[in-house]
């Protein structure tokens, strides 16, 4: 099970705030540290000092970390055209060595749109599909060909699709409770399909939606990674596990139900159950940013008997 570190910094964090936790996630031993691309925090928090780019973040990140993956939970497909985007994530990968991920959906929080002018589109969906073919096509181009493309959204014309990545073929994750569309698109594009903040009854029957999506599209349904994303609150006993939801605003018991939330011993046996269905990677969302010892506790009480 790999268990890698998900953060939402549009909550309120600085670049080396990030730095600091993708710095600890790598000296502990996660498989990657990932971001949510959001440009306006959520609920009552006041999101200060303000919002940081995914993939400027990602960037500097490159050159300051060795050995994690790097990547969005998910890049927002109305925050980017899909040709620059290509370029962006080609050249993270370059600066990074080939550890790059790009998880990419079609963007939803209308609220960030309206305070940054970013337009809104109502067909956000049917733009994602050409995003993605877009995206995985500039990089899949040989080298001297161009690449062309006529969709109902999005037109290239001989496009030398460049720059290449520094992988062969960065991986690519598609994820949803949708239960046509999303299979569909994750079938055709998807290295992993990541379901967000699932109970175990509905990740089983989500990921079953998306094997049968690849078998229909010619793939084997072992082709495609399948992973969580749930928060997570661990503590050495009831009480550190109570200030620690207390401190990002969430009740013990609702993160028990909802999260990967107890003692080491009681988030070991849960993501055990989420293996049971079929999940081999866990995004475990981490609200407090400050609390470095948290992580610490995951890697040698949790991590270790994953392992």
């Amino acid at each position: 099970m790999d268990l890698r570190i998900f953060t939402e910094p549009q909550q309120g964090a600085t670049y080396d705030t990030l730095l600091t936790v993708a710095k600890a996630t790598e000296e502990l031993g996660f498989d990657a540290f990932f971001r949510s691309d959001h440009y306006l925090r959520m609920g009552s928090v006041d999101g200060l000092p303000g919002p940081t780019d995914a993939w400027i973040t990602l960037a500097g990140l490159a050159r300051e970390t060795k050995r994690i993956r790097l990547g969005t939970l998910m890049t927002a497909g109305t925050f980017r055209l899909p040709g620059v985007l290509a370029i962006q994530v080609a050249q993270v990968d370059q600066m990074s060595g080939g550890r790059v991920e790009l998880g990419l959906g079609a963007g939803w929080f209308e609220e960030e749109h309206k305070a940054y002018g970013i337009p809104f589109p109502k067909e956000k969906f049917a733009r994602l599909e050409e995003q993605l073919e877009i995206v995985t096509g500039l990089w899949s181009t040989d080298l001297g060909k161009t690449y062309d493309f006529h969709g109902t959204y999005y037109d290239l014309t001989d496009s030398p699709a460049l720059p290449k990545p520094a992988q062969e073929k960065i991986p690519v994750l598609v994820g949803g409770h949708g239960a046509t569309r999303t299979p569909r698109l994750a079938a055709r594009y998807a290295d992993e399909f990541n379901i967000p903040f699932a109970s175990i009854e509905d990740s089983e029957r989500q990921f079953g939606r998306v094997r049968a999506a690849a078998q229909e599209a010619g793939r084997s349904g072992d082709d495609l990674v399948y992973s969580n994303a749930l928060v997570v609150c661990v503590g050495r006993d009831d009480q550190e596990v109570a200030r620690r939801a207390a401190a990002i605003g969430r009740d013990p018991e609702e993160l028990r139900l909802n999260g990967l939330a107890g003692t080491p011993a009681e988030v070991v046996d849960k993501i055990g159950r989420y293996a049971e269905i079929g999940a081999s990677r866990v995004y475990l969302q981490i609200l407090d940013l400050d609390d470095l010892d948290h992580l610490e506790l995951i890697s040698s009480q949790v991590q270790s008997q994953l392992a």
